[in-house]
């Protein structure tokens, strides 16, 4: 005999978690919080926690360390942390399920229209290519995995 759940409770239950998920996915980040996976801006401790993971980064990521510090530091921060100008990529909001690869490739050809955050529209990066933009998300992607978004 199977378990059968009562009838009209299901639909309720979904509609429910669907205006829960469509509220969340257009609600603008959180305050900052301690954790340093999800803080927008993040805060001076989780700066320095970044900075230091950023700072012991492993030899196969070390090309994408480097253009990313020379394209994307200045208003991204320099452990991908953010600053006033840019806002944080080591976030849940650019992890790989949400913001696949291709996403900051075409963000660095095209340029974004601010919608997560604040900080206005992302302009097109002139001089950087999709190769080049393959490596820094190879150490975004590195950093990341070093807070727990994966």
């Amino acid at each position: 005999m199977t378990k059968r759940s009562r009838p009209g409770y299901w639909p309720v239950g979904a509609a429910l978690l669907l205006s829960i998920a469509g509220a969340a996915c257009s609600a603008e980040p959180e305050p900052p919080s301690s954790a340093p996976a999800t803080t927008a801006p993040p805060t001076d401790e989780t700066q320095v926690v970044l900075r230091g993971i950023a700072a012991t980064s492993p030899p196969e990521v070390a090309v994408g360390k480097t253009l990313f510090e020379q394209n994307c530091s200045v208003c991204h921060g320099p452990a991908g942390d953010g600053t006033t100008q840019g806002p944080p990529l080591v976030h849940i909001i650019y992890e790989p399920n949400h913001h696949a690869d291709v996403a900051f490739l075409l963000a660095a050809r095209n340029g974004v229209q601010a919608h997560h955050w604040r900080f206005g529209d992302m302009p097109p990066v002139p001089g950087v290519t999709d190769e080049i933009v393959l490596e820094i998300v190879g150490y975004i992607r590195w950093l990341q995995r070093q807070v727990g978004i994966e």
